[in-house]
């Protein structure tokens, strides 16, 4: 016994790593040698892994093992063969001599509907019938055919067993179209519903197109720290890393000044890093170092912010795509980022069809044609100047329909200005540049057609969610960077690595950042960004 579980095993980590993944048979069988009744066998645990034996139905392999194609519901086409679907129960319709059970195994956004005929079905099968519920788990054996209602296929079952019970009277996910302010509170239950596991779907393709774009052009893939002594955006919005005592104030460490006399104030060099330390808002800062040296590299993980915001745009923890260019200028990352974008878009059109469709038709009627023209029409570029004229412009017909009509040089834009200069001024994506210098951060390089009035700074705003991307050239000059960290009481000090890279063999540079949540709600659709991520974290929550 012990050699055929260690063969099931092999057999198992075999078939995962293939396209075709197989299971074992329904029942879990004695060896040929025994005595035990078929009924009795029939009647134990159901395992859905590979287990041994030698009377199933399915032909047996050398070794003793039963094993039967498990298919998902995405990939089922009509077939003779006896295949395995596994996954949650959706819906339950009994009649005098069928049922009909709806199973969704997360593949796909219709599922499948499973057919069991009572002249058909085992005994076992007709028991287990009667524990069918929304939501319990089902292991639904059988032959996809041709479909005679509206869906393309269905599973002619043969035999059927309950993996999971789930009670009816206390499951939260009735079958009812529930809020998604309501789904937040049962964050751990949500994928099962359509909208938020086609979220998922999406959000997973947008997320393997990001790293093939990025790879398919020569970029590294550089994984910097989520802990770091560095302010990299310089608004000291970040969340502080430490492992004292915090219950215990009266034991914090205290500084002391040159003269010896105790200070108000934590002394963190008796911290764990011997510094103050923070989770990271970007990976900008450590991805400069590789493009210094790799020339072309990118990142793409968490980062955090500590801002009390409680807005349908902003999380506290979020994920950044951030590429950096050596031998690059602002040009450089508006091109970059206009490839990536249409990229990885058109992948998501192309794989996600039928979950754009469903938020077409449930959250954004426009969506797939704005989608289309993303991917199909060259993107809008105009200069922050030219921005604050069209805009002065327009609310001057009507201040009154303008929540911040106080718009001039210097103003830093706001979503419904964003929106208009996307949404009706261009009516597609647009790259605003030449940002003022006072809004912008610390890094981006002086503009030398204005004496450094503004800098090599972009964003990219688009339909629906207004900034999506922002970059700029970085500032590669020694004495010009450390001016500019002066005049915002940032310690050179702290930064004396990055300095590093001005001293020795520094180049122009450029790069951006990309909020993959945000692109996740632009692409599907929806309004939060608190439905584009698994658990949303944000001011007073941090739940599951």
């Amino acid at each position: 016994m012990a050699r055929s579980c260690l063969i099931a095993a092999v057999w198992s980590a075999t078939a995962r790593r293939g396209t075709t993944r197989y299971v074992s048979a329904f029942q879990m069988m004695a060896p040929s040698t025994s005595t035990t009744s078929t009924a009795t066998r029939m009647n134990r645990p159901f395992v859905s892994r590979l287990a041994m034996s030698s009377s199933s139905t399915e032909t047996p392999t050398a070794s003793g093992v039963s094993l039967m194609k498990r298919v998902k519901t995405a990939d089922a086409v009509p077939s003779e063969e006896t295949v395995s679907v596994k996954g949650w129960v959706r819906t339950v319709r009994k009649q005098k001599t069928l049922a009909f059970v709806e199973v969704n195994d997360g593949s796909s956004l219709a599922g499948i509907q499973c057919v069991l005929s009572f002249d058909t079905i085992d005994e076992a099968s007709m028991n287990e019938i009667g524990k069918l519920t929304t939501g319990c788990s089902v292991d639904v054996t059988g032959v996809v055919v041709e479909s005679q209602g509206k869906q393309p296929v269905e599973l002619q079952a043969s035999a059927l067993r309950v993996v999971g019970e789930c009670p009816a009277d206390t499951y939260p996910l009735a079958k009812k179209r529930h809020s998604l302010e309501y789904l937040r509170t049962i964050a751990h239950l949500r994928p099962r519903t359509n909208t938020v596991a086609a979220v998922a779907r999406v959000r997973s393709v947008l997320a393997g197109a990001i790293h093939e774009y990025f790879q398919t052009q020569g970029f590294v893939y550089v994984q910097t720290p989520l802990i770091t002594a560095s302010d990299c955006e310089g608004a000291g919005e970040m969340f502080r890393v430490t492992t004292m005592d915090l219950d215990k104030v009266s034991s914090l460490p205290l500084a002391k000044d040159e003269e010896g006399k105790t200070l108000d104030q934590v002394d963190y060099s008796e911290d764990f890093f011997g510094k103050p330390a923070y989770l990271t808002v970007s990976g900008q800062l450590g991805g400069e170092t590789y493009a210094s040296a790799l020339g072309d590299v990118y990142t793409f993980g968490p980062t955090f912010r500590a801002e009390n915001s409680q807005t349908a745009r902003h999380l506290a923890e979020f994920h950044m795509v951030e590429p950096e260019m050596a031998f690059a200028d602002m040009e450089s990352a508006m091109n970059n980022a206009e490839g990536m974008l249409k990229f990885v878009v058109e992948k998501a059109v192309k794989q996600c069809a039928a979950d754009l469709a469903f938020f077409g038709s449930f959250y954004d009627k426009g969506l797939q044609k704005r989608l289309k023209k993303v991917v199909e029409k060259p993107f809008a570029r105009v200069s922050y100047r030219e921005a604050i004229a069209y805009l002065q412009e327009e609310i001057a017909k009507d201040p009154s329909k303008w929540q911040f009509p106080e718009v001039e040089f210097g103003t830093d834009l706001a979503t419904e200005h964003e929106r208009w200069l996307a949404e009706t001024k261009f009516e597609s994506a647009v790259f605003v540049y030449n940002y003022p210098k006072q809004i912008k951060a610390f890094y981006m390089r002086d503009n030398d057609q204005d004496g450094g009035e503004t800098v090599n700074a972009m964003d990219l705003l688009v339909p629906g969610v207004g900034e999506l991307v922002g970059g700029s050239q970085r500032e590669e000059r020694l004495d010009v960077l450390i001016a500019k960290m002066n005049e915002l009481d940032l310690d050179p000090e702290d930064y004396w690595w990055y300095l590093d890279l001005r001293r020795f063999g520094s180049v122009p540079h450029a790069g951006y950042g990309l909020g993959f949540e945000r692109l996740v709600t632009y692409v599907c659709g929806i309004e939060n960004i608190r439905d584009a991520i698994a658990f949303p974290r944000y001011p007073g929550n941090a739940e599951f």
